[in-house]
């Protein structure tokens, strides 16, 4: 009985979900780490003993802090940096361990130096915590009896950090090839994901929320929601920077080149699905087309499922099957719109904009296809631009000294949290060494070094992650001891827990928690035998709660509130829409489109998308922060939504300007192309006065159901899947014009509220895509 529960529980959804977490690359990156971790750890234990052994241990855990997945170019200037600086402090720390009160006048300021580290985001901050590791785990070794005994210790630390970095580069460059599909996989389950919640919101009515009577938030987030496709579009476009690092450096073989182009292939589904947004809000009103709707979604919910095999087959290395074709079923689509009740003009338009929502989605059915033909070999990957020009896609590699020469301004996020880290680490010192228990001090340090994040969001997510995990962990590991495991158990468990830690460091950090727990108790045990397992427990947990306790009440201080980042992401938002507008409509001048001119605008392009991630990121995370200093997000979420609009037009056009221009008459649409992107440039420049003509926008959009005719469309469109679609690139551009007011107007009350007295958040209100 127990073992039919357990089958159907374990059911066929969970275990392709565990078997793709399983073949993750974030996994075999926790698996290589793990295999690094024993081999030095060995080999030192051979050459020079056990000690030494468990000082190159320490070498080797902050070293590794910093071997993510990532290109093979620059991997080994990446990781060489912690042994240089964390080895030295390493020593220093060993020298002054019998020292309290000099001890703590080194770990303050050196803690500042350190997270100082993190004004290199995401390329730094893997580092300064591994440097503060170094220092954090050398007051684990007991106090050194000489200076030369300090000095042999740093030097095993030193030997096994540099075996470490070797082995990584090595490691890294062996893996490359999987870590490239692995990623275009993972890459390929967020897409199916949005695609999935494309569905529900095609299939959504409007106020088919019941929660939205007592939750203002439920009409955005919950399922079929604007706020879930922007929360979605936001990951999606930060796990596109990760993949594009590395799928896309030296594309020369022929199995790279498949991977890029499919990663090329996501990136033009991503213009698709921002595109297949628009004039859904205003056809789903009306209630003769919601067969037609069901049939989208269901279009959707299958184009999903083929991604999600194509993934899955990526990952066990199988020749996926190619994708069911919708074409017949999109250009089918039974509407309403064709009988003699649906004679008026205003009906007939809301047909035919239905009609151009299938019509976008059919690009979608066929970016599915694409996928799996380059998948299964049978189709070329179109890389001109990427072979030419790859370095200006990737992250760079160097450590520029740019962001140290502008962090010395009191208001920069980066100065003020090294500010309050060495303060909170100064504190947490000074509590440990108070404690009526000190064997394990540093456990409370250790615990300040991983909560303590920049944001107040981060810092009390990685709290409940970190206490709940030692909780757990220190249970298992408690029984684990209870059942008195031999040495080798004890070692296989650390290098275990030591790769589980760094696999899920950056997924689940509450599998981290539980692993760092597992793998500190255990190795405290092999190094202090006499100590109960139960008074390990309780202090560990103690420990942590102390430190978790620390780093939250510390992220108070000094705080770096979303509110005063927010102007310089609004207007890095109007900056990034305004030369993707332009770039963009400048297609029609083009007799033939040059790589050149595709580079730039695919620049473009991808900074529009990371500006408007990068601003729903930090406005999610003012919703825990206090109410005094919330921004208003009523009007954050306008311009957010406003600004998705925006690209959707943008992307509309480009898509009919490449993919259509036969259909197309450039006599009729030149001037106007050239108006709107003139027009378009002046609205969203916030030095310039509005362009003549324009006004400014109301606060709200009009509902689609108030608005007796379409005011954008004063014609009646053609069918979409017909031939000449000029009629429906003007009216792109005379949407996508008014929608560059309403931007800018957003963005200006957002900084006029901004620059006031902080006013109470209000109630959430997206606008509905036109």
């Amino acid at each position: 009985m127990v073992e039919g529960l357990f089958t159907r529980w374990l059911g066929a959804e969970r275990r392709r979900r565990w078997l793709r977490v399983a073949l993750s690359h974030y996994v075999l990156n926790g698996a290589s780490c793990a295999l690094g971790l024993f081999l030095v750890s060995g080999f030192m234990h051979a050459a020079f003993g056990a000690e030494a052994a468990a000082v190159a241990t320490v070498g080797v855990i902050a070293a590794l802090a910093a071997d993510m997945v990532g290109p093979r170019r620059g991997k080994l200037a990446h990781m060489v940096v912690e042994p240089l600086i964390g080895v030295p402090l390493f020593w220093a720390v060993q020298r002054l361990h019998g020292h309290p009160f000099e001890l703590g006048l080194l770990l303050v300021p050196a803690t500042f130096v350190v997270f100082l580290g993190m004004a290199w985001g995401k390329r730094g901050t893997p580092v300064a915590i591994g440097v503060m590791l170094a220092a954090v785990f050398s007051m684990s070794t007991p106090v050194p009896a000489s200076p030369e005994e300090a000095l042999v210790r740093t030097a095993y630390c030193g030997i096994g950090s540099l075996l470490y970095v070797g082995y990584a580069v090595l490691a890294n460059l062996v893996l490359n090839g999987r870590y490239r599909t692995q990623l275009v996989a993972d890459l390929l389950l967020a897409v199916a994901a949005l695609l999935r919640a494309h569905a529900r919101r095609v299939a959504a009515l409007p106020g088919s929320c019941p929660q939205a009577q007592s939750d203002p938030d439920a009409a955005v987030y919950a399922p079929g929601g604007l706020g879930e496709l922007l929360k979605r579009q936001a990951a999606l476009a930060d796990q596109l920077q990760s993949t594009r690092d590395v799928v896309l450096e030296s594309p020369r073989t022929a199995r790279r080149q498949r991977l890029a182009g499919m990663l090329m292939v996501v990136l033009e589904m991503r213009d698709h699905l921002v595109a297949s947004e628009l004039d859904l809000d205003r056809v789903r009103h009306a209630t003769q087309n919601t067969s037609a709707r069901e049939d989208l979604a269901a279009i959707y919910r299958g184009m999903a499922a083929d991604v999600e095999q194509l993934a899955d087959d990526l990952l066990l290395g199988r020749r996926p099957a190619l994708a069911a074709d919708h074409t017949a079923r999109l250009a089918g689509l039974h509407l309403a719109a064709h009988g003699p009740a649906m004679a008026d003009a205003d009906s007939r338009n809301r047909d035919s904009l239905l009609r151009g929502v299938a019509y976008r989605v059919r690009h979608q059915n066929d970016a599915v296809r694409q996928l799996t033909l380059l998948a299964r070999d049978e189709a070329e990957p179109d890389l001109a631009v990427v072979r030419n020009s790859w370095r200006l896609f990737v992250s760079p590699t160097d450590w520029s000294p740019q962001p140290f020469l502008t962090l010395w301004h009191w208001n920069q996020p980066a100065l003020r949290q090294a500010v309050r880290a060495a303060l909170a680490v100064g504190t947490g010192y000074t509590i440990a060494s108070l404690l009526p228990w000190g064997s394990h001090d540093y456990w409370i340090l250790l615990t300040i070094v991983v909560v303590l994040r920049g944001s107040l969001a981060q810092t009390l997510e990685r709290r409940n992650q970190r206490v709940a995990g030692t909780l757990l962990g220190s249970l298992l590991a408690s029984a684990f001891l209870g059942l008195h495991p031999p040495a080798l158990l004890m070692v296989l468990a650390v290098t275990i827990g030591q790769g589980v830690a760094h696999g899920f460091a950056l997924r689940r950090y509450t599998v981290t928690a539980v692993a760092a727990s597992i793998m500190g108790l255990v190795q405290a045990h092999m190094l202090f035998t006499t100590h109960s397992t139960a008074f390990a427990f309780v202090e560990r947990v103690a420990d942590t709660l102390l430190g978790a306790g620390i780093a939250w009440a510390f992220s108070y201080v000094l705080p770096s509130w979303e509110r005063g980042q927010l102007p310089a992401l609004v207007r890095r938002v109007l900056r990034a829409l305004e030369q993707h507008a332009r770039l963009s409509l400048a297609l029609a001048h083009l007799d033939d489109i040059d790589t050149e001119h595709e580079l730039m605008w695919r620049l473009a392009r991808r900074e529009a998308y990371d500006a408007v991630s990068a601003l729903v990121q930090a406005t999610g995370r003012t919703l825990v922060e206090p109410r005094a200093v919330r921004p208003p997000l009523a009007l954050l979420e306008q311009l957010q939504g406003h600004s998705y609009q925006l690209m959707g037009q943008l992307s509309a056009v480009k898509s009919m300007l490449l993919l259509r221009r036969d259909q197309l008459q450039f006599d009729q649409i030149q001037a106007p192309m050239k108006l709107a992107s003139n027009r378009i440039q002046g609205i969203l420049t916030l030095s310039a006065p509005l362009p003549p003509g324009s006004q400014p926008p109301p606060a709200q959009s009009p509902e689609p159901e108030s608005a007796g005719a379409l005011p954008a469309v004063p014609e009646v469109l053609p069918d979409p899947f017909e031939h000449d679609v000029s009629p429906w690139l003007l009216r792109r551009l005379h949407l996508a014009i008014e929608l560059a007011e309403r931007v800018r107007g957003n963005a200006q009350d957002v900084l006029a509220a901004l620059a006031s007295v902080p006013a109470d958040a209000g109630k959430p209100l997206l606008p509905q895509l036109r």
